[in-house]
């Protein structure tokens, strides 16, 4: 009698099991689709932060203004152009954690961060700092409580973007310090 080969026992499997399976399959590449969407999504806001940011940055405004000018309208054209990339991820969210989202993104508490680089860096740094030591179990240092409350009411896809655009931010106002360092 000859062996039954390894592709006999999924014949034999009932229908059900075979429709599992190959559920479970396409399950693991929607996650995977998931996981490229948001590291995209994540990608472009950080363009968006660094073009924010550029608009803001002291050296701009050292320039003569035909100069400025030209900057602003150039940062302006890309900012455009990588606004005509739509990725979304939906997050599943109950009305509360609507609401913390809203609360956090809404009131602008990070977009207040990028807008204050330009006026007191070292206070944005300290404050993005805390924005981070809300994100986090084991922060180290003092947290922002009203960022804190905000942050723990979303979802937890909804808190690791939020960290990863904090982390990016503060990355940011590091490397920007070094450079003026330098000058």
């Amino acid at each position: 009698m000859d062996q039954p080969s390894s592709e006999q026992p999924s014949r034999e499997q009932k229908p059900k099991d075979r429709l599992v399976g190959l559920l479970d399959q396409l399950e693991v590449h929607v996650e995977q689709l998931r996981r490229d969407a948001a590291r995209l999504m994540e990608e472009k806001d950080g363009l968006l932060t660094t073009l924010d940011t550029l608009r803001n940055n002291d050296m701009l405004f050292a320039l003569e203004e035909p100069d400025r000018d030209d900057i602003l309208r150039y940062a302006d054209r890309v900012s455009m152009r990588c606004s005509t990339v739509d990725v979304l991820v939906t997050v599943q969210r109950d009305h509360v954690q609507q609401e913390a989202l809203h609360q956090v993104f809404v009131n602008g508490l990070i977009d207040s961060l990028v807008m204050g680089l330009r006026h007191d860096p070292n206070a944005t740094r300290q404050r993005c700092a805390e924005f981070m030591n809300a994100c986090s179990s084991h922060g180290m240092g003092h947290s922002d409580k009203i960022f804190e409350t905000a942050i723990l009411g979303c979802t937890l896809d909804d808190q690791k973007r939020v960290k990863k655009r904090l982390q990016g931010l503060l990355d940011y106002i590091d490397k920007m310090h070094i450079l003026e360092m330098a000058q």
